[in-house]
This record gives structure tokens, C-alpha cells and sequence, in this order.
């Protein structure tokens, strides 16, 4: 069991958060929610023992294993991947270590009466205690199980570190994480970079593991999938709830209900009072309940709704000029980088109007094939653009490919051309960055409000075809929402490469599988994909 007491953060004289206190329990599955810059990144990092709060306390038995993993790391450059995940054990390994040195120097002395030689004994002893008591594991075998879990293949085992994007690091610290078997696991974020396999391995391991998980995700189905208790940081304060994420929306819409009640009716109650006082004041047969009342209205507790994020994002994508019918259409596809196959042989056409998602695991081609069709990389085969089609693209790295020294304004106005830009103002109010959150410089702006000034760019021309590449990565779940609307409600093509489940369920009508260097087609939506997926595993699984 780990305590949080009485927590308080305080910096530049504002109150993040205060007197916050909470139990986490074994197998406790918790979601910590709540707007962004509420806190949650912070709380996490303090349980974490990565930062110290300005009052309170983390309570937690000697020896509990709390593991974090942050939303931004750094792996090792100098190890290969089994090296690195192998990293987990190396508290274990130094352990050993230490024990056949301690040993050798015992053998080797003979003032077996010195007091020297007794803390010797007591030294090994205790170490050897501890060592003994770790249950044998094969960790050869458990660092393969997790990698392969986690999408490595055997033969990325033996690979540097250094020839891994950011998104497969973080495996390789969440195989860490894993693999320490913490008694608390803190995620922030975890599924940012994982494909949908991946993050369906990781549900399970969470679900059965018997660890304490506290997560922070905007992957809806994944948060509902693993959490059985809800933590909202709201107004500097928090809310335990003992329901996974869409049952707490629904208790926190009472909540507030109940509250704009108490509020009306506490407001209804000052407003009398007040008209009393101002009507009755220097009227001397009133002067004690005039005095009475002043005392009431001064001691009366203002009874406080909890925030709303009101700050709505209003999201349309302006009207697309008409294209061919096939703004799509490839034939024979495929590309190969040296000996590497990414893909061969790939065959489809995308319609007008049609909204698809390209899904499988990272590294089969979804993001290569997205180059084939922007003409940034050569290929086998076909790929025919059809007539006026007028492409959008939000690349995976679009937000940090952003200018970090200009302002938001500044950014938008050094592309805006003709009369959008009289409307540049709109256009950021529309997106959150209204007031003087426009003259904001972009290296201090969170993941998601970069995504969304990227995302601003984007709307600048009106396009046909639309590209987006992990596009949902650090927004947050009303944006998320938002964003899905305005897309249903896009009248062009439209070509999305996501991990998201909930974010593609509705949207997408037909799904682009790759995986065994193929471009496989699946006629359905997200959910039905999933559903064949499973059963085509299990038929696998007979076969085998």
C-alpha cells in the first residue's frame, strides 16, 4: 500500500494543487484525468520520487518498486536492445556480484576475531538474504518474451539502440519497466507511439499482472479497458472515484449538476439578504437584523463549481475542391530499402469521399507508403494521383518540425497568404489561442497545443485529400473528439494512419492492414477489423 499526504505544489505564487491525499492499493488500476495543466504530470513525477512537492509526503514500504515511464526518455545509445532491456536486472546482477567478491575476500584473510571480519559476515549475509529470496528466474527468457511482446523482432535484438526512432525507445524503457515486476507502474502516455497490436499486449499485461497502475492516456479505449478507478485533478483539488473512465463521466455530470444547484440556491439566498440590507441599512428598528444578516452573508461558505473546460475548439475544414474519382490508385506497389522488403505487390484504389485507415504494426510501410503517395521517395510499380487532387499531409513529427523561436501569431502569419490573413485571429481564437495565448513562443507550448497550431497550418488551403499520420498524439480527449467531428464531416478523401481504436471506430470505412511485407484490404470499419483479426489469431492458433 502507497499513501499520497497532503500533497501541495506551489511555484511563481499560483497553487497547482493542495492538501491532496489518496491510498493506492495493490492492484489498484487507476486513471488520473483531468484538463490539461491541471497537474497530473506533476502528481505523477512526485509519487514517482522525480520531483518533490512543497508540502506532504509519498509513504510507501521499504522495499516497493515504483517504476515511471515519462512521456519523454532517453535509452542508451552504446547497447544493443537486449543489452539495454536487460538493464532491468542490473540491481540483481551487481548484487551477485558484490556476494562473489565479499566471498573471495573473506577466503582470502585470516583476522577471522577482528571486528572487520564480522561486518564481513554481517555483509554477505544480509546481501545473500536478499539475493536468495528473489524468486530464480530465467531472465534471458522473460527479457525475450517482453521484446517480442512489445513488436521487436529476434533480429532487432542484436541492433544498437542508436537505430531506433523515439517511439521504439520507449519500448525498450517499458520493457524495463516491465520486466522490474515494480509493485506501482506510473504511465504517462504510454500509448503514444505503440501500433494496435501493441497496445492490446500491453492491455492484457496491465489486466494481469496483479501490479498497482496509475495512467495517464487520452486513448479512451485503453484507459476504459484497463482501469477499474478514476482520479480527477480539478481546481487544485482531486476526486477518487471507484469507476473506469466513461462510468466517472457520467458521476461527474451529477456532480455538477448537484452543484450548479447548491450554487443557484445559495446565490438566490444573497441576493435576498443583500436586497434586505440595502433596503433596511440606517433604518434604526432594523439595525440587528440588519446587522445579523451582514454577519451570515460575511461567514457564508461560497459554494464552488468545479471547472469546465468551456475552451472549445471549433474545428471545420473548409469546403474541398471536387477531384477525380480515384484520387488514389496503385498498382503493383512496393519498396525496399537496400535488402530490406518493407512492402511488395500492393494493389488498391481509394475512391472519392472515402475515409480509410492504414493500420499495422510499426515498421511494415504505413508511413513509407504515405511518402510513396507524397512523391518524397522513389518505388516499384504504379501510383496514379487522380485529376486536381490536392493533398494535405500532417506528418507524425509535424508539431516538432515547428519554428520554436516564433510566437504562435508569428507562425501562422509567415504562411498565411491572401485574405486568410485578416483572419488570422479568428482563426487561433477558433483554436484555443486566443488573447495573449497568441504571443506565446512555440518552445513553450505543450505537445498538444503544438499539434493543434500544426493542425492550423493545415486548414490554411483548401485540400481534397487529406493525409494524417498519428495525427490524436498528445491531444487531449475533448480535442480528440473535435477533431473526429470535423473529419466525419469532411467532404473529401480522406487517408488516416492511427493506433487510436476509438479515434478510427465510426470514422473509417474501409481499413488498409500491412503486416508480411503486404497491403492487405479489409472492406469494414475498425471494430470489424478487430473482431476478424481475433479470429483469424485463434485459426492461426488451431493450425499451429
Amino acid at each position: 500500500m502507497i499513501s499520497v499526504d497532503g500533497l501541495a505544489v506551489e511555484f511563481g505564487g499560483t497553487t497547482l494543487f493542495k492538501d491532496i491525499s489518496f491510498v493506492i492499493n495493490e492492484k489498484d488500476r487507476i486513471a488520473l484525468m483531468g484538463k490539461n495543466g491541471a497537474g497530473k504530470s506533476t502528481l505523477l513525477k512526485i509519487i514517482a520520487g522525480a520531483d518533490k512537492p512543497t508540502r506532504g509526503r509519498i509513504g510507501a514500504p521499504k522495499d516497493a518498486v515504483i517504476a515511471y515511464l515519462p512521456q519523454h526518455l532517453m535509452t542508451d545509445n552504446t547497447r544493443t536492445v537486449f543489452e539495454e532491456a536487460s538493464q532491468a536486472f542490473s540491481r540483481i546482477f551487481e548484487m551477485e556480484k558484490e556476494i562473489e567478491e565479499l566471498n573471495l575476500e573473506m577466503a582470502s584473510r585470516t583476522d577471522y576475531e577482528s571486528d572487520e571480519y564480522y561486518q564481513l559476515i554481517e555483509k554477505v549475509s544480509s546481501l545473500s538474504e536478499v539475493f536468495y529470496s528473489i524468486e530464480e528466474i530465467n531472465y534471458d527468457a522473460e527479457v525475450e518474451k517482453t521484446l517480442l511482446g512489445l513488436g521487436f523482432m529476434r533480429e532487432d535484438f542484436t541492433r544498437p539502440t542508436s537505430e531506433f526512432s523515439g517511439g521504439w525507445r520507449m519500448r525498450i524503457e517499458l520493457a524495463k519497466i516491465l520486466l522490474r515486476q515494480p509493485d506501482l507502474i506510473l504511465l504517462d502516455e504510454p500509448t503514444n507511439h505503440l501500433d494496435i497490436e501493441s497496445i492490446q499486449w500491453l492491455e492484457n499485461f496491465l489486466m494481469n499482472s496483479g501490479k498497482a497502475v496509475i495512467v495517464i492516456s487520452h486513448d479512451r479505449a485503453f484507459v476504459d479497458n484497463i482501469t477499474t478507478r478514476t482520479i480527477e485533478v480539478t481546481m487544485g483539488r482531486i476526486y477518487d472515484y471507484k469507476v473506469n473512465y466513461s462510468e466517472y463521466l457520467e458521476l461527474r455530470k451529477d456532480r455538477r449538476l448537484h452543484q450548479q444547484k447548491a450554487y443557484e440556491e445559495q446565490q438566490r439566498i444573497i441576493a435576498d439578504n443583500q436586497a434586505f440590507i440595502d433596503r433596511f441599512k440606517g433604518t434604526y428598528s432594523k439595525t440587528n437584523q440588519v446587522s445579523s444578516r451582514e454577519k451570515m452573508l460575511e461567514k457564508m461558505e461560497i459554494v464552488e463549481i468545479d471547472e469546465e473546460d468551456t475552451s472549445a475548439l471549433r474545428l471545420k475544414f473548409p469546403p474541398s475542391p471536387r477531384s477525380g474519382n480515384y484520387p488514389v490508385i496503385a498498382d503493383g506497389l512496393g519498396k525496399s530499402y537496400g535488402d530490406n522488403l518493407v512492402f511488395a505487390d500492393a494493389k488498391f484504389t481509394i475512391e472519392r469521399g472515402e475515409k480509410v485507415a492504414f493500420v499495422g504494426r510499426n515498421g511494415e510501410g504505413k508511413s513509407t507508403l504515405v511518402k510513396a503517395i507524397m512523391n518524397e521517395i522513389d518505388f516499384e510499380g504504379s501510383l496514379t494521383l487522380g485529376h486536381n487532387t490536392m493533398i494535405g499531409y500532417f506528418a507524425q513529427n509535424q508539431a516538432s518540425l515547428l519554428d520554436e523561436n516564433l510566437t504562435v501569431f508569428q507562425t501562422i502569419d509567415d504562411v498565411a497568404v491572401g485574405d486568410i490573413r485578416t483572419k488570422i485571429k479568428d482563426m487561433l481564437g477558433a483554436f484555443m489561442f486566443g488573447g495573449d495565448n497568441s504571443t506565446k513562443k512555440v518552445k513553450v507550448l505543450s505537445g498538444g497545443e503544438r499539434t493543434r497550431l500544426a493542425m492550423i497550418k493545415l486548414l490554411l488551403e483548401p485540400v481534397n485529400l487529406l493525409i494524417l499520420d498519428e495525427p490524436t498524439n498528445h491531444l487531449d480527449l475533448k480535442t480528440k473528439d473535435i477533431l473526429k467531428d470535423a473529419l466525419m464531416a469532411f467532404d473529401g478523401t480522406l487517408i488516416l494512419v492511427s493506433h487510436d481504436r476509438d479515434f478510427l471506430n465510426g470514422l473509417v470505412d474501409k481499413v488498409y492492414e500491412f503486416g508480411n511485407k503486404r497491403v492487405k484490404e479489409h472492406l469494414c470499419g475498425i471494430s470489424e477489423f478487430l473482431e476478424t483479426k481475433k479470429m483469424e489469431n485463434l485459426t492461426e492458433l488451431e493450425v499451429k
